[in-house]
């Protein structure tokens, strides 16, 4: 019985052991509150809006101010559509078709008026008054129609120029047409209509 007693208590005290041994692996899970090792994600910073910006286009200061290229005065006869004009030229009355741009058709024979054509005849009229008429070349004399191929300028009293082909491009009333190898202000247009395709103007708008 005495022995039978001792083995007995060995054999509790053996438990109790690994009761204890075990304890010490026990996992403890977190409380489902974050604490300040297990903090919530920090919030998230946008990028700088400058890194989402667009490509900057030019800025108003660095439009062309004067032509580049060779000119002649004309004088303005009648505004046919956003792009074409009559005008006389040492002498001769001419059709003169703008360089590097196309507006919506409102006088093409069988073609319906197209929408914001009639907005844009009127805005191109605005622009040619009050100045001076000025064309300048390009490379090309003439297109498939006879019409005389120019960039059109308003020299203004106070000696500034309007550039009428880029205006009506920034405003919204007309497209880039670039054919070559007239392209001396490809550049500068398709920045205009990046610009005022961002600004959401004229044919632009939504």
């Amino acid at each position: 019985m005495r022995q039978q007693g001792v083995t007995v208590r060995l054999g509790l005290l053996t438990v109790t052991c690994l009761l204890v041994v075990g304890c010490t692996n026990v996992l403890v899970v977190p409380s489902a509150r974050p604490t300040a090792a297990f903090a919530a994600p920090a919030t998230v910073v946008s990028p700088s809006p400058s890194l989402l910006a667009p490509t900057p286009v030019a800025t108003a200061g660095a439009w062309p101010d004067r032509p580049q290229g060779p000119t002649e005065s004309a004088s303005l006869v009648r505004v046919v559509d956003g792009d074409t004009i009559r005008a006389v030229v040492d002498g001769v009355e001419q059709r003169i078709r703008y360089i590097g741009m196309d507006t919506p058709e409102s006088v093409a024979p069988g073609t319906p008026v197209e929408p914001f054509s009639l907005e844009a005849t009127a805005e191109n009229q605005r622009l040619l008054l009050g100045g001076e008429l000025i064309l300048e070349r390009d490379i090309s004399e003439v297109d498939r129609f006879g019409r005389l191929l120019r960039y059109i300028w308003i020299r203004r009293p106070t000696g500034e120029h309007t550039f009428v082909n880029l205006e009506l491009i920034l405003r919204g009333y007309a497209q880039v047409a670039t054919y070559p190898p007239d392209v001396r202000y490809a550049d500068v247009f398709l920045a205009a209509q990046r610009e005022a395709r961002e600004a959401s103007r004229g044919l632009w708008t939504p």
